[in-house]
């Protein structure tokens, strides 16, 4: 192995002994030259190429060897010549000017005028060679710049802002142009950043676009907090061009700023909120050396969860979903990121009670997370018994084998639209909701229901579905001009969910804060002029009218349920409520024999085991 390491070292120390060796031979030609000048501009031909001119030649090349030498000045890289580096330069040329106008004024006094215009010409030479590269570099860029057709806005002359303008300003790779910053600092105003100047600050972005003809809006303020960076993206978007932003902080913490980083604007950018944390020990001090059933785990919400508990070490994590390219897929980036995971994919219905037994009495799951479901409200509108059979029905099979076989924690995803629901698909998590409820207060097994909104990018939400829309020319339909929801991310909704299973006892229903809640109109509009255009004008947007099953709002907690604080602020309890356990199963015996029957009157049978919902008759 060594001999194999000392022979791949070989070529690399060589090529840096040849690049050192260039750089002494261009400085000794610096100095060959400048005491060549310095001689011919004085006139001083005579004795040029004389003895006394080799031998104060060599003095001066090993005086200027020596102090560069001294101060590390081969070892800098012309590349990237900066100031710390000039300083060093400075450093080398003045010591070996004092030591050769010493001499001077010591042996030979009477040269000083040749002597002084020596250390001059040398001084320029040593510099020119070293900024060399620098100034290629800049009239290159120059070029580029030329043939660059897209005019970029940079808005924010900090840090990130320079590097992303000279990133933008050398890359040929991207034909973008910056050619105005705007910046909140009054001391940046009118400053020039690589070329191009500080000409306004952010609340004067459209007027800055207009008359700079601007095509693309770069925000590079990456310290900004969600609510500023909201309210600088309102502003941006006003101008009706492109906007683009840099991740945030945590994002670039592991990587560069440049033009690669430049994203589109997310709709999540636009909550303005910052994002939900957890207690990491709480979720791993359960999570850790446990086995982990996960329902639905190729599903949206189900993933992520394969993704998070991954990440803090069972014993096993087994996948479960019926639908097997999702399955194929968790599986395979999950053994590309987690290769030391204990990872099985099975491929089965939550509807299946046999297998659903089969998997519990082979593997002996310590946690279940059971986010199996059917969830497009307007699709089981049309379809309840599927509903039923899949929600209802599966989260029952999950249940009751979680319970026999004694899992530790029991955790159902649900939703806030279990709350009053006026839609199939909130109903039947409504009774998922009572079945865990009643089935963990007779079991050692701790049950939880977690109930959370809108996920911002699941599949099936409204943000991919306006985006698709936007691109293809319009229009973005909305259902209610006036319809609100709450919103948050894939990740935050599963890690709270993890945080729950942590506070489980029996039966609760956790429910996730999710801060306001947005109009969706709002959204539509946002979207529209961060792609660059105009809402009503390039993109209209439709009002389609409220979709059987649909509200204008939502609630997380019935009025009976009360609201009770956990540790973590964002998750709150609603305390579980009174109901006949005796009639609940024996009802859902009914709605068993009804679905597979295909009854058609499905929504009247829920209506009465749910008294809340309310029939949509649309």
């Amino acid at each position: 192995m060594g001999i194999v390491s000392n022979k791949a070292e070989k070529p690399v120390l060589f090529a840096g002994i040849r690049l050192k060796a260039v750089k002494i031979f261009f400085d000794l030609l610096a100095v060959f030259a400048a005491s060549v000048l310095s001689a011919l501009t004085l006139q001083a031909t005579e004795s040029l190429f004389g003895g006394a001119f080799w031998m104060a030649l060599g003095f001066r090349m090993a005086c200027l060897l020596v102090f560069f030498l001294l101060f590390h000045e081969y070892r800098v890289s012309y590349t990237f010549f900066s100031v710390p580096d000039l300083l060093r330069l400075g450093g080398g040329l003045a010591c070996t000017i004092a030591v050769e106008l010493l001499a001077c004024v010591v042996f030979e006094p009477s040269n000083l005028q040749s002597t002084v215009l020596y250390c001059l010409i040398l001084a320029f030479f040593t510099c020119l060679l070293r900024f060399f590269r620098r100034l290629r570099g800049y009239l290159i860029s120059c070029q580029v710049q030329q043939r660059k057709q897209k005019r970029v806005l940079i808005v924010g002359a900090g840090a990130a802002g320079m590097t992303l303008i000279k990133d933008l300003k050398i890359t040929d790779k991207q034909d973008f142009m910056p050619v105005a910053i705007a910046d909140d600092n009054p001391r940046k105003l009118g400053e020039y950043i690589y070329g191009v100047k500080v000409v306004g600050t952010i609340d004067q972005v459209p007027e800055i676009s207009k008359a700079y003809k601007v095509s693309h809006i770069f925000v590079a303020i990456p310290s900004a907090s969600p609510k500023e960076l909201r309210e600088i993206l309102q502003k941006c978007q006003v101008s009706g061009v492109k906007v683009q932003t840099l991740p945030g902080l945590y994002q670039l913490a592991s990587g560069t700023v440049g033009v690669s980083k430049v994203r589109d604007v997310d709709v999540q950018d636009l909550l303005g909120r910052e994002p939900f944390s957890v207690d990491l020990d709480e979720i791993t001090g359960y999570i850790e050396n446990s086995v982990v059933l996960v329902t639905g785990g190729g599903g949206s919400i189900g993933s992520e969860l394969c993704r998070q508990i991954a990440t803090h070490r069972p014993r096993q994590l087994i996948v479960f979903d019926v639908y097997e390219n999702n399955a194929y897929d968790i599986e395979q980036e999950l053994k590309r990121r987690y290769s030391a995971l204990n990872l099985l994919v099975l491929i089965g219905s939550v509807r299946d009670k046999g297998k659903m037994e089969d998997v519990f009495q082979k593997y002996r799951p310590d946690i279940v997370f059971n986010a199996a479901a059917h969830k497009h409200v307007p699709l089981m509108e049309t379809s309840p018994n599927e509903a039923v059979k899949n929600n209802v029905f599966g989260t029952l099979n999950v249940a009751r084998c979680s319970d026999k076989y004694k899992a530790k924690c029991f955790v159902q995803i649900s939703t806030d639209k279990a709350v009053n629901p006026t839609n199939i698909m909130g109903a039947t998590k409504r009774i998922c909701e009572m079945i865990v409820q009643a089935i963990g207060r007779h079991s050692q097994t701790r049950f939880v229901a977690v109930r959370f909104g809108n996920v911002l990018g699941s599949n099936g939400s409204v943000i991919p579905l306006f985006k698709k829309q936007i691109a293809e020319g319009g229009p973005v339909t909305v259902t209610h001009k006036d319809i609100v929801r709450y919103f948050m991310t894939i990740p935050e909704a599963v890690s709270l969910v993890l945080q729950a299973g942590a506070y489980a006892k029996c039966g609760e229903i956790f429910v996730l804060d999710m801060g306001e809640q947005v109009r969706i109109y709002d959204l539509a509009q946002n979207l529209i002029r961060l792609s660059g255009l105009e809402p009503g004008k390039d993109i209209q947007i439709v009002c389609t009218g409220l979709r059987p099953g649909e509200k204008l709002y939502e609630e997380r907690l019935m009025d009976e349920e009360g609201m009770q604080r956990t540790e973590n602020k964002m998750i709150n309890i609603g305390k579980p409520l009174e109901f006949d356990e005796e009639l609940l199963f024996k009802k859902l015996d009914e709605l068993y024999q009804a679905a597979y029957e295909e009854t058609d009157n499905m929504k009247e049978m829920i209506h009465e085991l749910v008294p809340t919902y309310r029939i949509d008759r649309r």
